[in-house]
């Protein structure tokens, strides 16, 4: 009985395995870009997240991550299943990128939805969390945050500095204080006992508009990344389906 040889690959098999490849490659680079977009919004904005009535923003950036870190590891898999031409991994590394697909579709149709809702909520809501909760004890994240807020976008109050007259902080007393030291244009101690326009941000909207503007744009970096890897993998998706039939049956 003769030795039994190894079929020979054909052009189109070859090419697909350096097609796959090189998507590989540039796949597990765009999980890196996920993922960093991902942590980067929960880092660098988490202050203002505390201030959002929903967990919809956070909960896009999140999925960012999750998917980011499987893209990555996904990436390392479609590299040994290509080029080992292994029908099993071909398989698992179809099934991973379905899901990859499915999760950064679920980020940028979050990022959607609440880029609709935003305004709406942020009328409702940011108002009664700024007079109600800051400078209040178990608050203190949302008082950082508010400062932060006027500070970074130079305005006071929710829809203007005249909504302070109605927070606890500012009846309670506040050392005489009409606004929150963070309101003044040079923030110092007791620099909120005058609000003259002189003295302090005098913004037409107020911090919702501030904040809903910047929270948009980041929704819409959010949803065009997961949007727009997402369909780039469909091109990975038809090079795996490709490769597997050309491939022969691994034998038993």
């Amino acid at each position: 009985m003769g030795a039994y040889e190894e079929p020979k690959e054909t052009c189109g098999t070859i090419c697909l395995k350096y097609l796959l490849f090189a998507f590989n490659f540039m796949f597990w680079l765009a999980g890196g870009v996920v993922m960093a977009v991902g942590v980067w919004t929960l880092i660098e904005k988490t202050d203002y997240i505390s201030l959002l009535p929903s967990m919809t923003y956070a909960a896009s950036a999140y999925i960012l991550v999750l998917a980011g870190v499987i893209v990555m590891v996904t990436g390392v898999l479609g590299c040994c299943a290509t080029f080992k031409e292994h029908r099993k991994l071909l398989r698992v590394y179809f099934v991973l990128l379905l899901c990859i697909f499915l999760l950064e579709i679920l980020a940028g149709v979050l990022a959607y939805i609440y880029y609709q809702q935003l305004n709406q909520e942020l009328k409702q809501s940011l108002k009664e969390t700024m007079t109600t909760k800051y400078a209040q004890k178990g608050h203190d994240q949302v008082t950082k945050a508010v400062d932060k807020l006027q500070q970074e976008f130079k305005c006071c109050g929710s829809n203007g500095s005249s909504d302070w007259a109605e927070s606890i902080f500012i009846r309670s007393g506040a050392n005489g204080r009409l606004v929150p030291d963070s309101c003044c244009k040079t923030s110092t101690e007791l620099c909120g006992l005058r609000d003259h326009p002189s003295n302090i941000y005098k913004v037409e909207g107020g911090c919702i508009s501030k904040l809903e503007e910047f929270i948009l744009d980041h929704l819409k970096i959010i949803g065009a990344v997961g949007v727009g890897i997402a369909c780039v993998q469909i091109i990975g998706m038809v090079f795996t389906c490709c490769l597997y039939r050309n491939l022969k049956a691994e034998p038993y």
